[in-house]
């Protein structure tokens, strides 16, 4: 596979830069969706951001931000994607797809592990099991993801985040039920 060219980003304006890559995280040339996950996750440790309330609002709040801003990025770039991004698809989502979704855009990355942690205990083992099942279903796209990321102007690049969000949630709860059973202390803590 050939070098993927420099990512060209001057016509975009520097606020969508900020948001769509999650304040230039998107910039990292490889794996950069595993790097926006770690973003979310570690913004999600800070006093009273995983705490529901906060949780929701800035996932809300962040969502329609990263809808326009993604939007922005991807009509000026296109489909722009590292070697590590054009890799994991052609193997876990057999080839791309009709909308453009580049890899500098992380922040649905960031909303989807929010969405992962959402009304989870937050510790170390929570975060880990929340981080992997996210990332896992972000790869895979099971249905309806891979679906979704079709819908254009921003909207497919947020919203196939937010159904793997929701897996890795449902799974992250299932998990620290059954570690909680196996452990005999409430919800694995």
């Amino acid at each position: 596979m050939p070098d993927i060219p420099p990512i060209e980003t001057h016509d975009i304006p520097l606020v969508h830069k900020i948001i769509a890559t999650a304040g230039f995280v998107g910039y990292i040339p490889w794996a950069s969706g595993s790097f926006g996950s770690l973003v979310g996750l570690g913004l999600a440790f800070l006093p009273g951001v995983a705490a529901p309330g906060p949780l929701v609002l800035l996932v809300l709040f962040f969502f329609f931000l990263g809808v326009r801003s993604s939007k922005i990025v991807a009509a000026a770039i296109g489909h722009q994607l590292t070697r590590s991004a054009a890799l994991t698809k052609e193997k876990f989502q057999h080839g791309g797809h009709d909308v453009p979704d580049p890899s500098i855009v992380v922040i649905d990355e960031v909303v989807g592990m929010w969405i992962a942690l959402m009304f989870i205990p937050l510790h170390s083992v929570s975060a880990a099991i929340a981080f992997v099942a996210f990332r896992f279903f972000d790869i895979v796209k099971p249905p309806p993801a891979r679906q979704l990321e079709r819908i254009p102007n921003g909207w497919g690049i947020m919203v196939d985040d937010v159904v793997a969000g929701i897996y890795a949630n449902v799974t992250t709860h299932a998990a620290l039920f059954i570690i909680g059973i196996v452990s005999g202390t409430p919800y694995g803590l």
